[in-house]
C-alpha cells in the first residue's frame, strides 16, 4: 500500500546528512558523528541522542513499528560498537547509521519497505543477543562442574 500523502521531513534529511555525510575528504564523505565519537565518554552518547531525534520524527510520521525497531537497532549498534576504544572509532567512520535510518524512513514512508524483512532482522538480532547472553552462563556451569569434579 503506497502512502503518497506523507511528505519527507527536511529535519530528518538534514540530520542524517550532517551526522554521516557533511564532511568531504577526497572521495569519502563522513559526518560529524564519528568526529564527535572521538570524545571519550561523551561522543557516542551525543551521537545517539541526535540519532534518536530522527527516530522520534519517524515515529511521529506513523511508519511501521518494524521499521522503527530496525532504526533503533542501527543506532544501538552504532553506539555500542563505537564505544569500544580505537576499533570503535574506526567502526564509527565506516558505519553510517543515520544514512541507513534515512533510507528505512523513506522506504517506509512511501510504502516501499517490506515489514517482514525488518521483522526477520529483528528476530535474528534477538536470537544473537540470546546466544551471547546464554553462552557465558553455559560456560560458567561447565566450568563449575569441571571444578567440582576436580575437587572430588
Amino acid at each position: 500500500m503506497k502512502r503518497e500523502s506523507r511528505k519527507e521531513d527536511p529535519l530528518v534529511e538534514w540530520l542524517a546528512w550532517l551526522m554521516d555525510e557533511s564532511v568531504r575528504i577526497g572521495p569519502w564523505a563522513i559526518g560529524i558523528d564519528p568526529l564527535i565519537g572521538l570524545i571519550p565518554g561523551f561522543g557516542d552518547m551525543a551521537g545517539a541522542v541526535v540519532s534518536s531525534i530522527l527516530i522520534a520524527r519517524a515515529m511521529q510520521s506513523g511508519i511501521a513499528k518494524s521499521a522503527i525497531l530496525r532504526m533503533v537497532i542501527n543506532v544501538a549498534l552504532d553506539s555500542l560498537c563505537g564505544s569500544i576504544p580505537f576499533v570503535g572509532d574506526i567502526f564509527d567512520f565506516a558505519f553510517k547509521s543515520n544514512v541507513y535510518n534515512l533510507r528505512i524512513y523513506r522506504e517506509a514512508l512511501h510504502g516501499e519497505r517490506k515489514p517482514l524483512r525488518d521483522w526477520l532482522f529483528i528476530f535474528f538480532v534477538m536470537l544473537l543477543l540470546l546466544v551471547i547472553t546464554l553462552l557465558p552462563i553455559v560456560g560458567l556451569i561447565y566450568l563449575t562442574r569441571l571444578l567440582i569434579s576436580y575437587i572430588r
